[in-house]
């Protein structure tokens, strides 16, 4: 290090991804002083290796798909995608990994930066290790947010650690396209790469221990299954595996342990044999993420992982990480978790929902203008994470969800009831030939409200906000009656669901 330079700001953010930007664009909204550390890209995960260049890799398919599946249309799509040409979109929608126009809206919006790798000392205190070469010591008068996002987590299969295999981050920032792809993981990131490869030219095999899209109902993961069956994607549901190796070409064979258990999906056609082997050239471990707080010196302010476990923060409903304060003599709040880091839905928009409330609520708590928990759905609350949190799966067709199952209703101790119908309107009839769609609501019959509400089809995505406004609102069904869908749009499912539960 050339240099120990001390600096002192109302608020210390540890990452400068999207959660970490609006916590600092709060704070400084009300009138604070903050600043960014950053050892990576400002602006993040999202912006570079996963809600963006995974999106722009799935939407050319998506769309030529689209125009496929309607007459006078299809008649004129006579070529098949161009990988080349869709890697170089993905290269504009991350900027080709600079991020020149992040830096300056950070700037502009009065947030220092300081690049490097930070990590807390005691209360209030953090040490950067600036990657200019100096040594940054800095104080924070009011709050530190650790914003530092989730990391893949590696799945415990023999030899894996002994071969290179992709990430999410390899897999969104790939400049060739394999001609066969493994995957690993029937999950949202999982499924959403095999599709979009599968379309790219890839020969694709995924291999999951449960079902696809386990966390949403079956019926609308099982339209996902099947389109991506018809992408020509090979799915090995219900089936482990059991160890990886490199060959001596350079490609990677792994052995599946077959199908541990029974269930949907399972079965000769979904999972394999004891000891079959799938070869490819490329390998992506898409196995889940956990909040990435290694190395953020966490247990010098009393917060360690369990014995052999791993480390979780536990927050309210602001966002201020639970025990933190018993090591600071002021006996004051100070440290807060935002985004992956706190380990909720890990979720970009939500984890900026919950930036902006935490950023909201360390401003008024530096002016005295909150104290304690704050009241539910107010500004400084992040009641969204309890009762709606809305989720898309951007393949084709898509899955869109909010709020609760209703398997979580249940578990939750609500008295639910659920209905639910095949998408089949008029605007889904126009929309595409032979349209398969699937809607469900969760009906709280208690209070007569929404609960939860599920669509599985094409373009399903732009229905969902209308379900998160229902659940946020908690509108009456009697109420929910009188919003009159336009016709003809695939949005009339909404009136014949509510008539099939009985208005």
């Amino acid at each position: 290090m050339t240099a120990q330079i001390e600096r002192e700001f109302d608020v210390i953010v540890i990452g400068a991804g999207a959660v970490g930007e609006n916590v600092a664009d709060r704070v400084v909204r009300g009138g604070l002083t903050a600043v960014l550390i950053e050892a990576e890209l400002v602006g993040g995960e999202c912006s570079y290796w996963a809600c963006m260049p995974s999106k722009a890799l799935l939407r050319p398919g998506t769309a030529l798909h689209g125009a496929q599946r309607v007459p006078g249309a299809q008649e004129a799509v006579t070529r098949t995608l161009d990988p080349a040409a869709v890697l170089k979109r993905r290269d504009y929608f991350t900027s080709n990994w600079q991020d020149d126009s992040q830096v300056k809206w950070v700037e502009d919006t009065g947030i220092e930066l300081i690049r490097g790798h930070g990590w807390i000392t005691a209360p209030r205190q953090v040490e950067v290790a600036g990657l200019d070469g100096n040594g940054y010591a800095l104080t924070a008068r009011h709050a530190v947010v650790v914003a530092t996002g989730s990391a893949p987590n590696q799945p415990p299969v023999e030899g894996l650690h002994d071969v290179e295999y992709w990430t999410t981050r390899e897999a969104t920032s790939a400049r060739a396209v394999p001609a066969r792809l493994a995957v690993l993981g029937g999950g949202v990131a999982g499924v959403e790469l095999a599709q979009a490869y599968a379309r790219l030219g890839s020969s694709v095999t995924l291999v999951a221990r449960g079902g696809l899209l386990g966390v949403f109902p079956e019926q609308a993961a099982d339209l996902v299954a099947a389109g991506l069956r018809a992408d020509g994607v090979d799915l090995r549901l219900h089936t482990g595996t059991r160890s990886v190796h490199e060959n001596d070409d350079g490609s990677l064979t792994v052995v599946l342990d077959g199908s541990p258990k029974d269930g949907p999906g399972a079965g000769p056609a979904a999972g394999a044999a004891p000891g079959a082997t799938v070869t490819a050239d490329k390998l992506l471990v898409s196995t889940g993420r956990h909040p990435a707080l290694e190395g953020l010196g966490l247990d010098s302010v009393g917060l360690a992982a369990p014995e052999g476990g791993t480390l979780r923060l536990t927050t309210d409903s602001t966002g201020l990480v639970h025990h933190a304060t018993e090591n600071d003599v002021s006996g004051s709040p100070w440290l807060y978790a935002a985004g992956d880091a706190a380990g909720r839905a890990m979720l970009t928009h939500q984890g900026k929902y919950g930036a902006r409330a935490t950023g909201d609520a360390i401003a008024a708590r530096a002016k005295g203008e909150l104290s304690g928990e704050p009241a539910p759905w107010s500004r400084f609350a992040q009641t969204a994470y309890e009762h709606a949190v809305p989720n898309v799966v951007f393949t084709d067709p898509e899955l869109a969800n909010v709020g609760r199952t209703m398997a979580q209703a249940e578990k939750d101790g609500f008295r639910a009831s659920a209905v639910e119908l095949p998408i089949q309107v008029a605007g889904s009839s126009l929309h595409a030939e032979h349209y398969e769609g699937w809607a469900q609501l969760v009906i709280d019959e208690d209070r007569k409200v929404l609960l939860g509400a599920t669509f599985a089809g094409p373009d399903v995505a732009e229905l969902l906000h209308a379900a998160t406004i229902a659940v946020v609102g908690e509108v009456p069904l009697d109420r929910l009656w009188h919003a009159v869908p336009s016709y003809p749009t695939i949005s009339e499912v909404w009136l014949r669901l509510l008539e099939e539960y009985g208005l």
